[in-house]
């Protein structure tokens, strides 16, 4: 298997683009932003060119389409979220997404989103209907029996949300007589069921469902991981709050073709060689939120 990029760039711009920046643009990270000329505004990344991913069907199918299907969440501030009225994805997961397209020689424009639940994700890459998935995606054994991952390019943890007035829960052992609500098909929820004893648990396809439910007084928590729900904090600060610490560890991965070596080893080369948008993609758009993190060490 031969494995070969020309960045044109992309990676030996990147150290000196990255180190220019004193804070991640406002707009799109592969885009200088009105304040050209500005060293600042550097892009973070090019387009990278002559890209060669000899063994990878993945990158066979992207090649002959011109164009890579991205599976994203379109809910999740702050991560992965898509504004109703003009229809622009933002979010520390779409830029991780845009960055892995910039790499394997796609641009903007080349890049087709597809929002897909977290129930439907492995099934999503199976049937290749995406090329690969980024959003809040947790890498778990069982899902590696269908399907393989990248990275991780975050780790956090599960914790829980609830009102901002609320003082009765602070944590996973006081959700006794407690509705809890969560996605369909998520760790966190599976996790709750399992290990704690909450009065009740419903679930959606998407998490801001789960929030109008906790806004309304509907349920009394929602649980999935703090990043996550410091998003949702973050655009409500007087309604909602996170109750305690984390109590989990979850490690965010690029779900991909199961097989797909060639892929997975461009991707994580592509996490450990880029060190620095990794930080300047973080402090853009989690750091605001109070999350705190390093940039770990892929598998």
């Amino acid at each position: 298997m031969r494995r070969r990029t020309r960045l044109a760039g992309a990676i030996a711009g990147l150290a000196v683009a990255a180190l220019a920046l004193t804070g991640c643009n406002s707009g799109s990270p592969g885009d200088p932003s009105d304040g050209a000329g500005d060293a600042s505004d550097a892009p973070l990344w090019e387009v990278a060119s002559d890209v060669q991913l000899e063994g990878s069907p993945t990158f066979d199918a992207m090649t002959k389409r011109g164009k890579v299907v991205i599976g994203v969440k379109n809910d999740q501030p702050g991560l992965g979220y898509e504004d109703a009225a003009s229809g622009e994805r933002s979010g520390f997961d779409i830029d991780i997404a845009r960055w892995i397209a910039a790499s394997l020689g796609f641009d903007e424009d080349q890049i087709e989103y597809q929002t897909i639940p977290s129930a439907n994700r492995e099934q999503a890459i199976v049937n290749g209907d995406i090329d690969y998935y980024v959003g809040t995606y947790s890498i778990t054994d069982k899902r590696k029996e269908q399907i393989d991952f990248a990275g991780p390019y975050l780790i956090t943890g599960q914790g829980l949300l609830v009102a901002a007035d609320n003082e009765d829960i602070n944590g996973p052992d006081d959700l006794a007589g407690k509705i809890v609500c969560s996605v369909t098909g998520s760790t966190p929820l599976q996790r709750i069921r399992d290990e704690y004893n909450p009065g009740d648990t419903v679930e959606y396809d998407t998490y801001s469902q789960c929030v109008d439910q906790l806004v309304q007084g509907s349920v009394d928590a929602i649980t999935t991981d703090e990043a996550i729900l410091a998003g949702y904090v973050a655009q409500q600060p007087d309604e909602l709050k996170i109750a305690g610490e984390p109590f989990s560890e979850e490690r965010y991965g690029v779900g991909i073709a199961k097989g797909d070596s060639e892929l997975q080893a461009h991707i994580n080369e592509l996490f450990t060689d880029g060190g620095d948008v990794w930080q300047a993609l973080f402090d853009e758009h989690l750091a605001p939120a109070g999350i705190k993190g390093e940039q770990p060490a892929v598998d």
